[in-house]
């Protein structure tokens, strides 16, 4: 069975953005050493228009076939001109209000977002699924996530969006490592106890 991995960037507080969803006072933090992690470890992470711009557009996923993502997060990419942000994964969009979507490329689920995770971890073969974001779709999905991995950056925003945007019963993970960088960032993965 294929895993829902939520690969998420956070402050050190835990929120995604401020109140707005903006993020970013993270960007900084994505720096040489970063994106070489990046590139090595979680190269479909990053939006096919920025492996572009970095000449980085021949890297092979290593770890996700499929991405999973909300309207907000979406709208950032929409709002640039890029209709079709991660064009080297097989790419949902999780709206309710999005309507037809603007790219053949990305599929709008507007209905029955737990059925869709549900058969799509189901296949057969491939990679896992990227869950992009934000934090109301993984709210929705909590009890479908496999994996957390946290990119923490050593920003405290006092109030914003939190990485999960709905309430649920706690659920235990257990510790699988962690990555610092000389900038401040931390990267921790936690795999659910099933």
């Amino acid at each position: 069975m294929r895993k829902l991995t939520y690969f998420i960037a956070c402050s050190v507080d835990g929120f995604i953005g401020d109140v707005n969803g903006d993020a970013a006072a993270m960007f900084p933090y994505v720096d040489e050493e970063f994106l070489g992690f990046l590139k090595a470890d979680y190269p479909e992470t990053m939006p096919t228009h920025g492996r572009r711009a970095l000449g980085l557009d021949d890297l092979e996923n290593k770890r996700f076939d499929t991405i999973i993502q909300g309207r907000a997060s979406y709208d950032l990419a929409l709002k640039e001109g890029v209709p079709s942000p991660y064009a080297h994964l097989r790419q949902y969009v999780a709206s309710r209000t999005l309507g037809a979507s603007p790219s053949p490329d990305v599929e709008i689920i507007a209905d029955g977002l737990l059925d869709k995770v549900r058969e799509l971890k189901a296949e057969d073969g491939g990679l896992d699924i990227y869950l992009c974001g934000g934090s109301r779709v993984a709210g929705e999905l909590f009890d479908e996530i496999d994996e957390l991995v946290i990119k923490t950056y050593p920003v405290v925003y006092g109030t914003g969006m939190p990485m999960f945007g709905a309430g649920f019963d706690a659920a235990r993970f257990t510790f699988g490592g962690v990555r610092s960088f000389g900038n401040g960032a931390v990267v921790r993965t936690y795999d659910r106890e099933r």
